[in-house]
């Protein structure tokens, strides 16, 4: 299938969010500065690595990318091939709902089949044939109907981070193009649930991880939009109408003055709770697996995980000295990462630990507590040291 021109194939337009802030990355995670352009695993950004693994599959003249005014400059010169004019920036934080609707709204008009995929900018996916693999079936899954395609990780612990996906029946290959992938519908979507739940999820074998990757067509989305989010419908459509007449400063004027009434909700409690609480059969919600390698580089520690190349398990055995130029001295010490920018580190009968030194600042937490470090940017913002934020 040709996704990049519509002539064999679906025409497909993915859209990559990049507006946040990267807060349980602090301190190296800054407003102006965020995890999605920081290279933490390698040379390429993680915005960089998105982009590369979606141009296989579309040309870049059809990506989109949704930031801030903080950040689309620095994204302009790191994704050089992606037009800047697909690179828009958000007057307003308001959640991913706006940001993913908004794509569909600008293109809804002319190309109403294009096949929008939603990807965040700070995904680590190593296995990128099967990557490919996927897409490609959603992309058909979403074209063949008004579908809502995700896609779930299988779990391999009970995270209390991620929204699950509980899964309903398995729809015969025959009648979906989907090849020998295995396709669910989607009973309900449940967002971040307490430790004692996210355990009986996974042990019910039934539930999965909602990735935050998405495909839909500009029509599907834009009609669930004006749906289930009636108030914000109208205002998309507004700045849709004003892009249109490529009169660049009239839009941006508009865009700063229209967006910001946008509701202020994530994609998830905006169409795919709502519309999952149709029923599994009238909800048109479709589930592919996210088996590629995946991991959302949310935290410290899995961060941590992904450079030792290892389980939560066996992460707790190994240490990590990050950084350009950093040596290590290790005695007694377990399960540690540190980030230091050439400097000689010792670990002496420590574990689990994350340190994590800038030049304005330095973070000491455990892995289990790292997923807290946003609490620290709250703070820093209630003292007004936006310096350090």
């Amino acid at each position: 299938m040709n996704s990049t021109d519509g002539k064999t194939g679906p025409r497909f337009a993915p859209v990559i969010l990049a507006g946040g802030s990267g807060t349980r990355f602090w301190p190296r995670s800054r407003r102006a500065h965020a995890k999605q352009v920081l290279a933490l695993d390698g040379n390429r950004t993680m915005i960089q690595q998105t982009m590369d693994r979606l141009l296989p599959l579309a040309s870049a003249k059809n990506i989109w990318v949704v930031t801030n005014h903080l950040l689309d400059k620095v994204i302009a010169e790191q994704l050089l091939p992606v037009p800047r004019g697909n690179i828009l920036s958000e007057p307003a934080a308001r959640n991913t709902a706006p940001a993913c609707a908004l794509a569909a709204f600008l293109l809804e008009p002319t190309e109403p089949d294009t096949i929008i995929g939603i990807f965040p900018s700070d995904h680590v996916i190593k296995d990128q044939a099967r990557f490919d693999e996927v897409i490609r079936a959603g992309v058909a899954l979403a074209a063949s109907g008004e579908r809502i395609v995700v896609l779930g990780v299988p779990p391999t612990r009970a995270e209390t981070g991620y929204g699950y996906i509980e899964l309903g029946e398995t729809l015969d290959a025959s009648t979906v193009p989907c090849g020998d992938l295995p396709v669910r519908r989607v009973k309900r979507f449940t967002e971040k649930p307490d430790k004692a739940r996210a355990e009986q999820f996974v042990a019910s074998g039934n539930y999965i991880w909602n990735s935050g990757m998405f495909l839909w067509s500009a029509r599907t989305l834009a009609n669930a939009i004006r749906e289930h989010c009636p108030q914000m419908a109208p205002l998309l459509e507004k700045i849709a109408a004003a892009h249109k007449l490529d009169q660049r400063a009239n839009f941006e004027s508009l865009f700063a003055e229209v967006y910001p009434l946008c509701q202020n909700i994530s994609i998830d409690y905006a169409v795919l709770e709502p519309r999952s609480a149709k029923g599994e059969m009238a909800s048109e919600i479709y589930c592919l697996p996210a088996d590629f390698a995946w991991n959302d580089l949310g935290t410290w520690t899995s961060l941590h995980e992904h450079i030792a190349n290892c389980s939560p398990e066996e992460a707790a055995l190994v240490n990590v000295c990050d950084g350009a130029n950093t040596q290590s001295i290790i005695i007694d010490a377990k399960g540690n990462y540190v980030f230091a920018q050439g400097k000689t580190v010792a670990l002496v009968g420590v574990n689990n630990l994350v340190v994590v030194e800038t030049p304005d600042a330095l973070l000491i937490t455990t892995r289990e507590r790292s997923q807290d470090t946003s609490k620290v940017v709250e703070e820093l913002k209630a003292r007004g040291r936006y310096d350090l934020i």
